[in-house]
């Protein structure tokens, strides 16, 4: 059996003679804005953390490379771990402080 993913939203079939499945690979990457342009915003997280607490960085506009390029260098920073994913950058523990002071210090607007 062939492993190729049909990718047709769901549409088994279709009467119309001029139908042609909506291609979601289109999408288009967003470009990083300079860091005087974004609006990051720092906070506290707990939820379904089961108590721990984590420093969230909220607001990121770009690609996801980026991103997890800011990430790492917040985490190595801070010395812990964390993540980085859809325009949100977990870091473990209690940074909120650390993390706003050295965004500024490198260009960001952070809250």
């Amino acid at each position: 059996m062939s492993k190729k993913k049909n990718n047709s939203g769901g549409i088994v079939y279709s009467t119309d003679p001029n139908f042609t499945p909506a291609n979601d690979d289109d999408q288009e990457e967003i470009n990083t804005l300079p860091p005087a342009q974004q609006q990051l915003r720092v906070k506290l997280d707990t939820k379904q953390r089961a108590g721990k607490v984590v420093t969230l960085v909220d607001g990121f506009v770009g690609k996801e490379e980026d991103l997890e390029k800011l990430g790492k260098d917040l985490k190595t920073k801070c010395g812990t771990g964390g993540s980085a994913k859809d325009g949100l950058i977990l870091i473990q523990g209690d940074y909120k402080e650390k993390v706003i002071k050295w965004l500024q210090d490198w260009g960001y607007k952070a809250k």
